[in-house]
Order: C-alpha cells, then structure tokens, then sequence
C-alpha cells in the first residue's frame, strides 16, 4: 500500500505567484537562473539557487550558498511572498503542453515507503547529488522543490480530479520560458481528501518519474531526523516528502538521443558496413528521419538520415532491460562498434533530450563539433513500471520527461 497524507503547503499569493514560480534547479545553471531572476528579488531561484546572490563563479556547493538559502526562505515568508495554509490540503497541479494535459496530486509521500521500496526506482543516483540536495532539505527543513511520482490510472481518482478541473484554479498561468500552462486547485472537503488516501492506500507501489536524487535526499534526510528524535512516534512531518503524483497514462516521455565525436577510427562506409550486421540500414535522403516504432533509430551522418532497424534475436523481448532501445543501441553501436562502454564519463558521447528535437542533432553534427547523430524512439511509461518492479535499473540517459514541474507554486515544511 501506498501511504500518503495531506499537509499544510507554504504558497505564495495568488497575485504573487507569476513573480516566484521557476524552473527546477536542475535544469538551468547559475549563469541562466542568475538572468532569469534578474531584479526580482520574488523569484524562488533566490531560495532553489541562492549562488545568484554571490558573486559571478561562485561555487553552488559553498556552504555560505546553502545558509543563504535559508535565509531567503525566512525573508520570503517574513515578506509574505510566502504563506503557510492554516490547514492541511491535498492539491491538484495541471500542466498543459502542446494541447495536453495532465494532472497531478500534490501529496505527502511517506518516507518509510521509499526506504522499502514502495516507491521504485528505475536510475541509479549519485552519492555526491544526493548530498548536495540533503543540504538543502536539511538547512532549509522544508522539501522546496516536489518530486514527479506516477501512479497506475486510478478512475476514482480521474472523476475526482476533473470535478475540480471544471471550478476555477487558484493559479492558472503561462510559463513565459516554454509557453506551458500550469494551473492549481487546493482540495479541502474532508471526504475529498479521504478518498484521496483511501485509493493512493489500495495501490501497491508508487513510481518515481523524475527527480531520484531529489527523492532520496527527501527520504534520506527524513530517515535522519527519525533517528535523531528521542521521542519520535512516527506522526511527525518529516516522516513525509511532497511528491507530485500522475497518472501513468497522462504522462508524456520524449526521446533522449545521442551525438558522438568521432567513428573509433572507421570511415563512414566502414561504420555503415559494421551496423549491417544487427541492423537493416536504409538511407532516408537528406531530410530529417523521426524513427517511427521501438527498435527502430535514426542515424545522422554525413548530412544523410538512415533508418536503422534491430534485426530479430538482437534483443530480449523477455527481459526488461535487453528490450529497450537504449540497452540495444548502447549494447550493439556505441560499446560494441564504436567502443563507448561507459555513457556516465565518457567524453565521446552527449546527450540530447527533451524538446529540442532532431534539429539540434543535426545542427551539432553539420557544425563539426560532433561526427555522427543516433535518435531513439521514446521509452514508454509501462516499460518504465515493469524495471521498476522488476527491480532493476535502466540505462543511462534513457528517459525525459516534458513539461518539467514548475517549483515554487507549494512548499513542504518537515515541522
């Protein structure tokens, strides 16, 4: 079972609420968080990233960066940019993409879960990241920035939800750096928030989507404060972390692709020659070639596309990993042809993800920085499920979600 809770989230008002939203911290740098704050001294990067309040190259990982952090978070809540709900709530945050949305529960996800495995994992993290966010978590005791969880499709739920999708949202807003529309609804009819627990306590597991490191730091710093208290009876705050919950169905993974430096000392023809033994290889012509099914990838060279497609007994359609294809094209064209074996160091390889399309591989190939482009079909919310219950782990770089959860719009304090 899943256990969840509502809580008692810290928000800005609603009139104040385009000034402090942001992106994630993680996926902009300090140069770019420092011009998107500019002179608003409202933004929440002043909190998620503090080093724009020192000067240019300081380090995020200064201890001063950290303190500063928490500072800014009692500044803002002194200011009343920021304000605590007098009772506790479950929300609804929408995000609507492209003419899409989908819906999330804003929920406290309960730390013992994630320390059993209820809440699975599909990546590996790293010790060095999970540090850096248990800082934050710990010097501001507050989960600032959600994590992104999915669930299986629930219609208890969906009814529910889209009952307050039809009222009018407490936020309803246009990201002005991606053109996405987030909206916001606090849930507070005790039956409403009944059922909310009652169906997340009928499903077996939750499933991380994004944000592992940010997770295991929630659940690693309220592990810690569990084991600090003398009188801990498990009713505590901290025994929770704010998780933004989806259903599976909804959520949208685009393909992360690959750009690779050089062809291991082959020609162009050699290489092509050596895919012909796993792949059946057609040229496309000069125009860009989307792959168009699993096990399909399209690979840029030479300023010609080629369909490449696995060749039956080049994978496991009975193993989790073996069958996707960022196993097949990391096992059979980066290791095995072009001898890239590690994608985590190695610094032959990059990484393209998300919504800037096959136009940005082409660009880095025809501008000589990179020699060669391979683009995967996305990954699928059910292949992720089954790792996870599996209980293994994908590959690298396998999975990116869009649109990112904007940070900023509710906060989880631990006490």
């Amino acid at each position: 079972m899943a256990i969840i809770k509502p809580f008692k989230g810290i928000r800005p008002p609603k009139e104040l609420v385009e000034q402090v939203e942001s992106r994630p911290y993680d996926v902009l740098d300090s140069e770019e968080a420092r011009a998107e704050a500019g002179d608003n001294e409202k933004s929440l990067y002043h909190i998620i990233k503090p080093e724009i309040d020192f000067p240019v190259g300081t380090s995020e990982y200064d201890p001063r960066v950290y303190e500063k952090a928490a500072e800014n978070f009692q500044k803002f809540q002194d200011k009343g940019w920021l304000v605590q709900d007098a009772d506790d709530h479950y929300y609804i945050y929408a995000q609507t993409m492209n003419g899409k949305t989908q819906y999330g529960l804003v929920v406290g996800a309960y730390v013992d879960d994630y320390m059993k495995g209820n809440i699975k994992k599909h990546e590996l993290t790293r010790r060095d990241k999970e540090e850096d966010r248990m800082k934050h978590v710990r010097v501001n005791n507050a989960n600032i920035e959600p994590v992104f969880f999915a669930y299986p499709d629930n219609a208890v739920l969906n009814e529910l939800i889209m009952r307050y999708a039809a009222t009018e949202p407490e936020y309803d807003f246009v990201a002005p750096i991606d053109g996405f529309r987030h909206q916001f609804w606090v849930i507070s009819d005790a039956k409403d928030m009944q059922t909310i627990t009652e169906q997340f306590a009928n499903m077996p597991s939750l499933y991380i989507a994004d944000g592992h490191h940010r997770s295991a730091a929630a659940a690693l710093v309220g592990a810690e404060k569990q084991k600090q208290n003398p009188n801990h009876n498990g009713t505590e705050e901290y025994n929770y972390f704010m998780a933004v919950c989806f259903q599976a169905s909804q959520l949208t993974i685009l393909d992360y692709n690959r750009v690779v430096k050089d062809l291991n000392g082959m020609s162009s023809e050699e290489f092509l020659a050596a895919l012909q033994v796993n792949f059946e290889v057609e040229d496309k012509g000069t125009g860009i070639y989307k792959p168009q099914q699993l096990h399909e990838f399209s690979l840029y060279l030479d300023e010609h596309w080629y369909s490449l497609k696995a060749k039956e007994g080049t994978y496991d359609n009975t193993d989790p990993i073996g069958v996707l294809d960022v196993d097949i094209s990391s096992r059979l064209i980066l290791d095995e042809i072009l001898n890239i074996g590690d994608l985590r160091s190695s610094q032959r390889i990059d990484f393209v993800g998300g919504l800037r399309g096959l136009k940005e591989l082409k660009r880095r190939v025809d501008s000589g920085e990179m020699r060669a482009a391979l683009a995967l079909y996305p990954v699928s919310m059910q292949q992720i499920m089954d790792i996870a219950d599996s209980g293994k782990i994908m590959p690298p770089k396998a999975t990116w979600f869009e649109p990112k959860l904007r940070s900023g719009l509710v906060i989880h304090k631990l006490s």
